[in-house]
């Protein structure tokens, strides 16, 4: 028997029906009403615009002027982190698939990486938070004297880029990572199509657009659930842990639609690529026994894949079937590579949002991270000290944390409470 939507006596669904009142089932994606009620903040809304926040991103980037040093840069360096991570990820595969001789690397830490030098274009993802990963590798690019440039809804990015003079792409309207993948991967795909990196992308953008319009009347709201396939497999994760897995070029899709998950859904997820899971993911398919029913895997497989990989996603869906797990491949069809990377994560942001709706829980704001006061995702200890004081050596880009809020060491660690067992808490 397959699970509910709802677990009865789960805690989360108990506050959810607590505050929402009875949590929605059967009819709730045809209700109208529903999407009103868990979606204060109109990110339904915002997902419907993503084609033309895209189109309307490209286009501003379009008419900025550029220095001369962002000409044919020898390599391309996204800095992003967080909900603004989609971008970097995207466009490095893309630069795979379409044989770019530029190669893009995404950089998701505190340090810039040696091999970034004054012949590279550093491009800074920020959006909602500030992320301290994206400033502190920016500051040591700008340094370096490195050509960088800001796409950006954050104050501190911003600021940076008008105290050192360098190109600043904003969008005040939209601090949401989420909501804001429209605005800053049209703009690194501009700037990279001005720049020689992937000027292809000038072609195939228009022709992507049109597939997601025409994928987006096919999946809005208003299309029954008969005939919605996102109403429909949001329907079938209902419930369930879905495992999300694809390749090439839409392997970051698939972290997309697991972040999207759970931020939307508040839903736990899991993305995995191929061939890579082959080596070591596929040994575990069997066990545990009492989880198996619980999974439910969506291979995302587009027309660009080459053969060989093909042959593993049916491959793989069929031995997880054989192991007890239930498993799907969804075609992505389109144009281009662009545009069957475009379409999936539009599809994606739909299951995601409709699949919120079935939990009964509020898709916006994400108040675990949102909430004020909250410490950094990325540095998870009670007692912290911003990374922005940390002091710096000149030349030297390394970035060190302060001893105090070490986890690591022999010594008492100032500010942290002593490891004990029964709280769950693990020193290494």
């Amino acid at each position: 028997m397959r699970p509910t939507a709802v677990m009865p006596g789960d805690p989360e669904t108990q506050r959810n029906e607590d505050r929402l009142g009875a949590c929605p089932r059967a009819g709730a994606l045809a209700s109208p009403g529903i999407y009103d009620r868990l979606d204060h903040e109109d990110l339904l809304g915002r997902m419907v615009k993503l084609p033309e926040q895209l189109e309307a991103a490209w286009a501003a980037a379009a008419a900025v002027a550029l220095p001369p040093s962002f000409a044919r840069p020898e390599r391309v360096v996204v800095l992003d982190t967080g909900g603004s991570g989609i971008s970097g990820s995207l466009l490095r595969t893309l630069a795979v698939d379409l044989g770019a001789r530029t190669p893009v690397f995404v950089v998701r830490g505190h340090m810039l990486p040696a091999f970034a030098d004054r012949r590279s274009l550093v491009l800074a993802c920020s959006a909602r938070g500030d992320p301290d990963e994206t400033i502190s590798a920016l500051r040591d690019a700008i340094a370096a004297g490195i050509p960088c440039g800001v796409i950006s809804t954050s104050a501190r990015c911003a600021q940076l880029a008008r105290e050192h003079r360098i190109p600043a792409f904003t969008c005040d309207g939209e601090r949401d990572p989420r909501a804001a993948f429209g605005w800053s991967f049209g703009t690194l795909l501009a700037l990279c199509a001005r720049c020689g990196v992937l000027s292809r992308t000038a072609r195939d953008l228009p022709r992507a657009l049109d597939a997601m319009r025409i994928m987006r009347a096919r999946i809005k709201p208003d299309v029954p659930e008969a005939r919605n396939p996102a109403k429909q497999l949001a329907r079938r994760l209902a419930g369930r842990l879905p495992v999300v897995v694809s390749a090439q070029a839409l392997a970051p899709v698939a972290h997309r639609w697991r972040t999207q998950i759970n931020e939307n859904a508040r839903n736990w997820a899991i993305s995995d690529e191929l061939p890579e899971m082959n080596h070591n993911t596929h040994a575990g398919f069997k066990l545990p026994h009492h989880m198996l029913p619980l999974l439910h895997a969506v291979f995302l497989r587009h027309a660009s894949m080459d053969e060989r990989t093909r042959l593993r996603v049916d491959a793989t869906a069929a031995e997880m079937r054989g192991s007890g797990v239930t498993a799907e491949v969804l075609d992505i069809s389109g144009p281009s590579v662009l545009a069957q990377q475009l379409s999936a994560v539009q599809f994606g942001d739909f299951v995601s949002y409709y699949l919120a709706v079935l939990n009964g829980v509020r898709s916006s704001p994400v108040e675990a991270i949102a909430r004020p006061g909250a410490p950094p995702s990325s540095f998870p200890f009670e007692e912290q000290r911003s990374l922005r004081e940390v002091p710096r050596q000149h030349g030297d880009r390394r970035v060190r944390a302060p001893a105090e809020i070490s986890p690591f060491g022999t010594g008492r660690t100032k500010g942290l409470e002593p490891c004990e067992p029964a709280s769950g808490r693990r020193c290494l």
